[in-house]
């Protein structure tokens, strides 16, 4: 695995089916790349696959192995991580986090509005015996034109006054709406509740975790459940106000042609086409880049964006 890790390595789709309709925009920025061998592909006819989990060692909540990406050779990215850490993830970063790679990459395509819900924070989810909480960022990929997306409450509210307005039509009119459009980068603190417009296509970063609490449910086919949170303990039930984007969870970085430092990361290509190390890539593709590799060049016209965990310093 060692030599396996030394090189940039093609990720293969990962689709994720949800409950909310998507995945067609996601074929269509991968240039309808099929899924892996034996599973579907990822275009489906008013599908359902909105989520293409990019170089994750994170399962969905209560679903594994669902979620958990695969390198070329069939071994699960999360076992071979496990197995030489260093490689993968470089001396620095495993003296600080061990083996865990503090980072899940997204594709996600909104095919229709999602329902406002919310993440816990680290100090909620490690309460509950889960690793990390959830904490994201949002690169707009493609936006249609109108495109919103609504973050955080207006204006202060009781955690009873809200338990009145749980699954309301009202509930989204409570939270700030934002216009957005290709290249906008929103960041996304946990606890802060939040929805998605239809139109949308995104590159997600996040904590690796998959612990959502839904606050409107019955207009998606849904039921209500807050077993995860019953008293909303983990929910920011104060006016939203932007806050400042750190390195404390995730890093982002938008390169053109050119070198790249070590580092554990998952590139996705934007636009264009050209080189990473000695692979060929175009836009839509996503290539995982283990420590080991060294600097990698970036070659040709091409514009990318690369995930990378928080900093080992």
């Amino acid at each position: 695995m060692i030599g396996t890790a030394l090189e940039p390595l093609r990720l293969a789709p990962n689709p994720i089916h949800r409950f909310y309709r998507g995945g067609e925009a996601i074929a269509r920025f991968r240039g309808d790349a099929p899924g892996l061998s034996g599973s579907e592909p990822l275009s489906h006819e008013g599908g359902h696959a909105p989520e293409d989990w990019v170089g994750s060692t994170t399962p969905a909540f209560g679903e594994e192995p669902l979620g958990l990406s695969l390198l070329p050779d069939g071994t699960l990215l999360r076992d071979a991580v496990a197995a030489e850490p260093e490689a993968f993830l470089g001396p620095e970063h495993v003296a600080r986090y061990g083996a865990d790679t503090m980072l899940l990459v997204k594709l996600l395509d909104a095919g229709e509005r999602l329902p406002v819900h919310y993440h816990p924070d680290d100090e909620f989810a490690q309460r509950h015996g889960f690793a990390h909480g959830k904490t994201e960022a949002w690169l707009m990929v493609e936006a249609r034109a109108g495109a919103s997306i609504w973050l955080g409450f207006r204006d202060d509210f009781d955690r009873e006054m809200l338990r009145e307005r749980l699954d309301d039509p009202s509930l989204l009119a409570m939270l700030n709406e934002r216009p957005v459009a290709e290249g906008d980068l929103i960041f996304v603190p946990a606890g802060v509740p939040h929805a998605l417009g239809d139109g949308i296509l995104m590159v997600e970063l996040q904590q690796p975790s998959d612990l959502s609490v839904l606050l409107e449910w019955s207009a998606f086919g849904l039921h209500g459940d807050l077993d995860l949170d019953r008293e909303l303990e983990a929910l920011d039930t104060t006016a939203f106000s932007d806050r400042p984007w750190t390195d404390e969870f995730f890093r982002v970085e938008r390169h053109g042609a050119g070198s790249l430092d070590p580092g554990f990361s998952i590139l996705v290509v934007l636009e264009g086409r050209g080189r990473v190390g000695g692979l060929g890539v175009k836009r839509g593709d996503t290539v995982l880049l283990p420590h080991g590799a060294g600097a990698v060049a970036l070659e040709g016209d091409l514009e990318a964006i690369r995930c990378r965990p928080p900093g080992a310093a």
